[in-house]
């Protein structure tokens, strides 16, 4: 993919990082076996916002919803930049500060999935960048965003929703903009060097302190 093309993705649709065969020196982390998890269930984001809870239904993309059940259990948003905060559009997150981590979950992506749900305000999708290219970055639709059920993104058609904030909507509402769409163009520096490139290159962004499924 060259750089055109990822900007044009960028522009239109929800574009992550590519996976890459980045240096991880630490240990893999090991993955949360998925069997037991229910068909439903419910998680809280602390944010330095303030908390937001979501819900998410299997039965919207069952491999989408066992990755986001993994990723939440593993403690992988802990410590996340809200990188993309975009009025009436998105809020993205999804980079950890943990490069090693980052790149763990970035190089196992999961397989599409037909779209079962539209992605409508309040709906949480997966970023992609093609077909079958899924990991580890979610956004949160901030309005009725029709165009992103149809978008074809080189052969994959649109972002199959997972799950739904249920509470603290007026959270999500307070993450900083300031920033707009410009911090998508810098996701690889910020899976190399973690939230300190974020710090440092776009100051006042929030951040996921932590997130935990809710038994």
């Amino acid at each position: 993919m060259n750089i055109y093309t990822c900007l044009l993705l960028a522009s239109a649709g929800l574009l992550t990082t590519t996976p890459s065969k980045a240096q991880n020196t630490k240990p893999a982390p090991t993955k949360v076996a998925t069997a037991s998890m229910p068909d439903t269930f419910h998680a809280i984001f602390k944010t330095t916002k303030g908390d937001f809870s979501i819900e998410a239904y299997k039965t919207w993309a069952p491999k989408g919803v066992s990755r986001l059940f993994e990723l939440i259990n593993s403690g992988y948003f802990n410590n996340n930049v809200i990188f993309r905060v975009q009025a009436d559009y998105v809020v993205q997150f999804g980079i950890s500060d943990d490069t090693s981590l980052y790149a763990f979950w970035n190089s196992q992506p999961i397989l599409d999935e037909p779209l079962q749900q539209p992605n409508k305000k309040g709906i949480i999708s997966f970023a992609s960048g093609g077909p079958n290219t899924r990991s580890n970055q979610l956004f949160i639709n901030k309005k009725d965003n029709y165009k992103l059920d149809t978008i074809n993104i080189q052969g994959a058609v649109g972002y199959p929703p997972v799950a739904r904030v249920t509470s603290g909507w007026e959270v999500v509402e307070q993450f900083y903009g300031g920033h707009g769409r410009e911090p998508v163009n810098h996701q690889d520096s910020a899976a190399r060097y973690g939230n300190a490139y974020w710090e440092k290159r776009f100051p006042g962004l929030d951040k996921i302190i932590i997130a935990a499924i809710i038994l």
